[in-house]
């Protein structure tokens, strides 16, 4: 690892995504970045919901858990702190697997649900899909009409998949939650697999409605409206933020081979 200049946060340049989401550019390539205080990155997470870091080092595997210790508690999984999410020849779970991964929202299978996560990116394909597709929950809650609220407010859904990879088990949760730095609405919402499709399927049951199957299909498909979604197109050397509780998140499918490497790590 290179050495680095110290930088001010005024020097960085920010630049807004649509509809939702920020770039943060260092000024020159190779910064460092614990020169930007934790309290200023989960700041603008919070409002951003996701934060896009370019022109800063990447870090070492034990350095990259480390500086999100800073966040809090961080989440451990079998195959430890950091997860590597590449696409494999054989995948038991469909996150491994060159399709397209559903919305969903990180650690729904664990007792406490992650408050923040967080990614770096140690390789890419460009143009070859695989794009993280980010949904922000906040704003469909905000659209919705009050009788579609209403009805939101006394559902509560079951999850359940087989442990196969790094998470597995059943999980019952209230479809509306709140956030816990804004106070905002929120939906806690994982799209269900077809076993005839993915690997390691997830099956939702709900609890609240006459017709489970229409309601399920309408929900997926307001939250998949491109007004309240962003697609991250990966480059090499990107660090991304994000906020668990006002976003779910699936990937697109792979458009053909690929050398993604992405590496995860998940902060209660």
């Amino acid at each position: 690892m290179t050495a680095s200049t110290s930088i001010s946060v005024d020097s960085l340049v920010h630049t807004p995504l649509r509809p939702f989401g920020r770039i943060v550019e260092a000024p020159i390539g190779g910064q460092n970045i614990s020169d930007i205080p934790v309290d200023t990155l989960a700041a603008w997470t919070i409002e951003s919901r996701v934060l896009v870091l370019r022109g800063f080092q990447l870090m070492e595997k034990q350095q990259f858990a480390d500086w999100c210790r800073q966040w809090g508690e961080v989440l451990e999984w079998p195959p430890g702190e950091v997860v590597d999410l590449v696409v494999e020849d054989d995948p038991k779970n469909y996150l491994f697997a060159s399709g397209d991964v559903p919305f969903h929202w990180d650690g729904a299978f664990v007792e406490d649900n992650p408050r923040w996560f967080f990614f770096q990116c140690l390789d890419a394909t460009p143009g070859a899909g695989g794009e993280t597709v980010f949904s922000d929950t906040t704003a469909v809650y905000r659209d919705a009409d009050p009788e579609t609220r209403e009805l939101w407010s006394k559902i509560r859904m079951t999850y359940s998949t087989e442990k196969l990879a790094h998470y597995g088990g059943e999980v019952t949760e209230k479809l509306i939650s709140q956030h816990p730095a804004t106070g905002l609405p929120v939906l806690r919402f994982a799209e269900p697999l077809d076993p005839e499709v993915y690997k390691n399927p997830v099956f939702v049951s709900v609890d609240g409605v006459d017709d489970q199957e229409e309601f399920l299909k309408s929900l997926a498909s307001t939250v998949h409206r491109r007004e309240y979604c962003y697609d991250h197109e990966w480059q090499a050397g990107d660090i991304l933020l994000a906020d668990n509780f006002s976003l779910i998140h699936g990937r697109n499918a792979f458009s053909g081979p690929t050398n993604r490497h992405l590496q995860r790590v998940e902060v209660i």
